[in-house]
């Protein structure tokens, strides 16, 4: 039971640090080539939005390869 409680806490904390690093990452984006007003509410809802879906994105991958990898050693 306690094993399940410790997997979530660290599904949470890996998704959180994706969507941390996609943020970081779309701060280098020039996002004043494709909107308006980029220093706008608009434009930043736009940002955490994306960073939200790529870091979850990120999130899935490196868990799911995990998971995979671990799965491996029933190959042998």
């Amino acid at each position: 039971m306690s094993s399940m409680g410790i997997n979530g806490l660290i599904f949470i904390i890996v998704t959180i640090a994706c969507i941390g690093i996609s943020w970081w990452a779309l701060q280098a984006f020039k996002f004043d080539l494709f909107v308006n007003r980029p220093k706008g509410a608009q434009a930043k809802g736009l940002q955490i939005i994306l960073s939200v879906v790529i870091g979850y994105q990120l999130a899935r991958f490196i868990l799911d390869y995990a998971q995979w990898s671990s799965l491996l050693r029933w190959m042998f």
